[in-house]
């Protein structure tokens, strides 16, 4: 619990952790704080074991009193902004949003303020005191789409456990280079370009990596699918589709130059032509509530610029019908 800005907390030692490390048990105790977090506690001498300060590895017994007193460290140094949120859900532990293209997530070299956390920090200023102010995951710049924030060290702790674990759902609507005739799954490893640092790539020896995919709709020489994650690897769905030879519509780093097929009409050249971003937006999101354990789903529609891509796409397909006669 938080008393005045603190974390408090107050615990006998039960008798199936008797004789645990004092880490371990404060975790199984204190499941909403990361095992890390308690153990910097621990060090600190936050959190006691019958008023006296242990070190993580020393043996609790039955009966043995653990207290925490602990102030929240703030967690960031960034600037709060005046940034509009659309937000699709919130309460004390969670904030989903609805992100648009262009929106960088996190503060980094290049690009200092005008983030989401900068948004965040006005919102929820709560978040100052959370690790990453409570972004669990990202979506690239330019990347569309619904995301969950953390508001509370419960929801923190449990969200990257869900990430970690594979139980959060995120599914994604991509359009794609190439005509593809089913979904499938792409199971291969990612990591840092060996060449080109700022992309990643499929590699031997990089982190494992899955992405399924299904068919949606099918155009002249591009694809409409839908991608469900495994994993959450940089650039994870736009690494694996180019990897397949089916690069996203639009993506500036694994598309390579604007490939236009045989009998392009000069207004879909238009169109494709304007796209400056990957076709990928994440329309779906669920997650088990951090406090209550309900299973919660949300979903957002595309953008604008997606839906008319589409219709492009779609009208090309009459236009080449309609010659065919």
């Amino acid at each position: 619990m938080s008393v005045e800005n603190r974390i408090t907390a107050a615990f006998s030692v039960p008798p199936e952790l008797s004789d645990r490390r004092l880490d371990q048990a404060a975790a199984e105790l204190m499941p909403e704080h990361s095992r890390s977090r308690l153990q910097g506690w621990i060090k600190s001498g936050a959190l006691t074991v019958n008023g006296e300060i242990r070190k993580p590895r020393d043996k609790v017994m039955l009966n043995d009193r653990l207290e925490l007193d602990a102030e929240p460290e703030v967690q960031v140094s960034w600037q709060a902004e005046a940034i509009t949120l659309d937000v699709v859900y919130e309460d004390e532990h969670l904030l989903v949003i609805n992100k648009p293209a262009g929106l960088v997530v996190h503060p980094a070299a290049g690009h200092a303020d005008g983030t989401l956390v900068n948004a965040l920090l006005n919102y929820a200023p709560e978040v100052e005191n959370l690790p990453r102010a409570g972004i669990v995951h990202r979506l690239d710049k330019d990347t569309s789409g619904i995301m969950v924030v953390a508001r509370s060290l419960i929801a923190h702790t449990s969200l990257v456990d869900q990430l970690q674990t594979r139980t959060m759902g995120r599914e994604y609507e991509a359009v794609v280079v190439g005509t593809l005739t089913g979904g499938a799954t792409v199971d291969a490893p990612i990591g840092r370009h060996p060449q080109e640092r700022k992309k990643m790539a499929v590699v031997p020896g990089g982190k494992p990596a899955v992405t399924h995919y299904r068919l949606v709709e099918r155009f002249a020489a591009h694809t409409h699918v839908r991608c469900k994650l495994e994993s959450g690897r940089t650039h994870q769905i736009r690494v694996h589709m180019a990897h397949v030879k089916h690069p996203l519509i639009g993506d500036p780093q694994y598309g390579g130059r604007l490939r236009l097929p045989k009998g392009t009409t000069e207004a879909l050249r238009q169109v494709l032509a304007a796209f400056h971003r990957q076709a990928l937006h994440a329309r779906q999101l669920t997650l088990e509530h951090p406090e209550s354990g309900e299973i919660l789903s949300w979903e957002v529609p595309m953008p604008d610029d997606m839906q008319q891509l589409l219709a492009a796409l779609r009208q090309h397909v009459q236009d080449l019908e309609s010659n065919d006669f």
